[in-house]
């Protein structure tokens, strides 16, 4: 039997809405509000600005990327926008920068905090920590190359039970906690000055960090049913209940543990647990975590491939990922070549300088994918569009603005790793010329 040249279309609207909040939860929410609080001067109300921005920006990036969504109903997202609206190359270096070190290395991420996590449950000496993250990359392989039904299903079941915890989490923070009653929480005291600005723009940087991976269901346009229809209200729907999740979540860490509480820790819903019901029970933390870990991951397996695999099917990446499995009917080569190479960077610990060094050029790519709306309205004026962002061009010039700031913030403040960043993903151009020169060949 031949296998299918085309994947199937299975995914659901709710589908694709828990591709975006289960990809984009993982551990950040449970870490990140502390942080943030503190970069915000210990200040509750200039945290929530800092938070409602950010919110803010996901939602336009999703308002932008589904309108190309929607245009291009295609496996590749991103690269797909860019190869349209910009050619090739930059396409080209989009997806070798997320095969590289984004998305890879965000599994690696991923699979080590899982061991991290695990081995607070029960003990693992070294050689098992390393295996508890490789087990993980390689579950999550397994589901996503027997069906994208079944990782489908997994990953709605696996969102279901994090983001239940998370607003049973803040239910109890509400009805047990009195956080917002004390004297150390305080709201808008924080005197505005050039200082305070700098402070809540890298807070802001945190964030942003809580939203990554929204965008990765861009990858799954191929896969979704009726995608004209279906496609701009998953993104749009997916966006706004993160925001709601997120907003709630640290609605209800403050009123578990007043601000300076939630300010004072890097583990704030184990902390948040610990105060409601006492230390037995943070454990039940640390499974939740891993759940939203493993769901990040699988997540990440049924979106990033995809890209992969349209680059292997433009003849621009080893031509065997372009191939769909004959009996499941997923991109198999794809799902299993972006997990070999993540769990080389898990075992070499190299993932920690790659992950550092190119992170700020996921926000390069999706500012640039982005302005693909500006170049294909004007290439394009008659073809289909069942969605337009609203508020053209404002909600897309804002989101590219806030994408290129995050850019310029990381080139001036850490020169040296954009430097040594950049150049990674310009190791992209002779890597391109090479699968060019290979595919006229023929060899």
């Amino acid at each position: 039997m031949s296998a299918p040249r085309e994947l199937a279309r299975v995914l659901t609207l709710r589908d694709l809405v828990l591709i975006v909040v289960g990809t984009t939860i993982g551990s950040g929410i449970f870490t990140v509000p502390g942080s943030v609080l503190r970069q915000s001067g210990g200040d509750l109300g200039v945290a929530l600005v800092v938070w409602v921005v950010g919110s803010v920006l996901a939602l336009l990036g999703a308002l932008t990327f589904g309108e190309l969504g929607a245009m291009l109903p295609d496996a590749g997202g991103s690269y797909t926008y860019v190869r349209e609206a910009f050619g090739r190359l930059p396409a080209f270096l989009l997806g070798w920068t997320l095969f590289l070190a984004i998305n890879t290395g965000s599994t690696a991420t991923l699979a080590v905090a899982f061991a991290n996590y695990l081995s607070e449950v029960v003990p693992l000496t070294p050689l098992a920590h390393k295996l508890a993250g490789v087990a993980m990359i390689a579950a999550v392989t397994a589901v996503n190359i027997r069906g994208v039904r079944q990782a489908a299903t997994v990953q709605n079941w696996s969102t279901a039970l994090k983001v239940g915890a998370i607003l049973v989490l803040a239910v109890a923070g509400f009805a047990l906690g009195d956080g917002y009653h004390r004297a150390d929480t305080r709201a808008f005291t924080t005197p505005l000055s050039l200082g305070s600005v700098s402070s809540a723009g890298i807070a802001l940087l945190g964030v942003l960090w809580a939203y990554e991976g929204w965008q990765n269901v861009t990858n799954s346009a191929g896969e979704a049913a009726d995608p004209q229809r279906t496609f701009a209200r998953g993104i749009g729907l997916g966006a706004a209940a993160l925001v709601a999740v997120y907003l709630t979540a640290n609605a209800g860490y403050v009123a578990a543990l007043s601000s300076s509480g939630v300010a004072a820790t890097d583990r704030v819903a184990a902390d948040a647990v610990r105060a409601l019901f006492g230390p037995a029970s943070a454990k039940l933390v640390t499974l939740v975590i891993l759940v939203s870990i493993f769901s990040a991951a699988n997540g990440l397996a049924l979106t990033g491939p995809r890209m992969y695999f349209a680059m292997a099917r433009d003849g621009l990446f080893f031509r065997s990922l372009s191939e769909v499995h004959p009996r499941f009917g997923t991109p198999a080569l794809a799902v299993a070549a972006s997990a070999v190479w993540a769990t080389l960077l898990a075992l070499s610990g190299s993932f920690e300088q790659l992950f550092t060094y190119v992170v700020f050029a996921s926000w390069m790519f999706a500012g640039l994918a982005a302005a693909g709306v500006f170049v294909l309205r004007r290439r394009r004026p008659d073809a289909p569009r069942p969605f337009r962002v609203p508020g053209y061009p404002v909600t897309p010039a804002l989101f590219i603005a806030a994408a290129a700031a995050i850019v310029i913030n990381t080139i001036v403040g850490r020169p040296v790793q954009a430097v040594i960043g950049l150049g990674m993903v310009a190791t992209g151009v002779p890597a391109y010329f090479a699968w060019k020169w290979w595919r006229k060949t023929g060899a």
